[in-house]
């Protein structure tokens, strides 16, 4: 008589904390993925923050336009500002006239992708001390759950907690709303490791959790890799070995249900909102998110 091992089920997380975990969730463009969207309003939620991704070498007259266009449409934008691709005060002050021109009042700051500054910033920190973002209401920095060999080679993480703990005592003596926006990961349980200890060494700036929308398995690789993800990576690759899995599609539904749980059953958790990275493309993620996300999900133009 054959004997069969049946694994118990764990019962899937019900839709309510995923779409509670998702409401006011924020999400990244470039300005020429945003010409491909003929209008966001079809796509995004009332309210999304609207993140613009400035890679060296675009010009800040399309950073602008591309800012000036998605608020227009009725969002909330977030233009970033990398300081080693910014020269000097001059350059940065005129960045953020020709932002505020066009109603921006918030910006992530951060270090930026390149290996040596072209100027006088190399850091966030040198960017919040500037004094350029008077009048903002809303700054955000850069947080790295997995850590950051840029900034620690040794593969620990002491200056990445140490700039975190200087920008949550900046947070602190200052009127700016602040929040942490980090690189994305694909496993729970670091994630949320990593956000109790924020907590217990009193680092008190709301996390917004970097999430890879919808992707190829390829593609999502191949980012993670030049993003320096750390161990999460091992989901990808497990995955990757899978040939049933290979060519499908991979989709954020088990980090985010994990995060979501978690978030249900501990309500003060610091995780704030969730930041969508939309490697696979902005429709495909917004997609994703409305059938996923029930009410968090519903784009502005179906409540018209």
């Amino acid at each position: 008589m054959a004997l069969f091992n049946f694994r118990r089920q764990e019962p899937a997380p019900t839709a309510q904390p995923l779409e509670a975990f998702l409401k006011g969730y924020s999400i990244e463009v470039m300005p020429r993925t945003a010409e491909k969207v003929e209008n966001f309003r079809d796509l995004l939620p009332t309210g999304t923050r609207v993140y613009i991704a400035h890679i060296e070498g675009t010009p800040i007259e399309d950073m602008v336009a591309t800012a000036k266009r998605i608020g227009a449409e009725g969002y909330d934008v977030m233009p970033h500002f990398p300081a080693r691709i910014i020269k000097d005060k001059a350059t940065l002050t005129d960045w953020v006239a020709r932002y505020k021109d066009v109603g921006v009042r918030q910006g992530l700051l951060l270090a930026g992708g390149v290996a040596q500054p072209v100027g006088d910033y190399a850091t966030s920190m040198q960017l919040l001390d500037s004094g350029a973002f008077d009048g903002f209401d809303r700054l955000h920095v850069a947080g790295h759950p997995e850590g950051n060999k840029d900034i620690d080679p040794d593969g620990s993480d002491r200056m990445v907690m140490e700039a975190a703990r200087w920008k949550s005592a900046f947070a602190e003596r200052t009127d700016a709303k602040m929040a942490m926006a980090t690189q994305f990961c694909f496993e729970a349980d670091p994630v949320i490791a990593w956000v109790n200890r924020l907590t217990a060494e009193s680092i008190n700036l709301p996390v917004h959790i970097g999430i890879a929308g919808p992707a190829k398995l390829q593609t999502l690789i191949k980012f993670a890799i030049a993003c320096g993800v750390g161990p999460s990576l091992r989901v990808l690759q497990k995955r990757a070995m899978d040939v049933t899995k290979l060519l499908l599609p991979y989709e954020p539904t088990e980090i985010l249900s994990g995060l979501a749980a978690h978030k249900a059953a501990n309500p003060g958790f610091g995780i704030e909102q969730v930041h969508f990275f939309p490697l696979g493309g902005i429709k495909t993620n917004a997609a994703w998110v409305t059938e996923n996300g029930g009410a968090s999900g519903v784009p502005a133009s179906a409540n018209a």
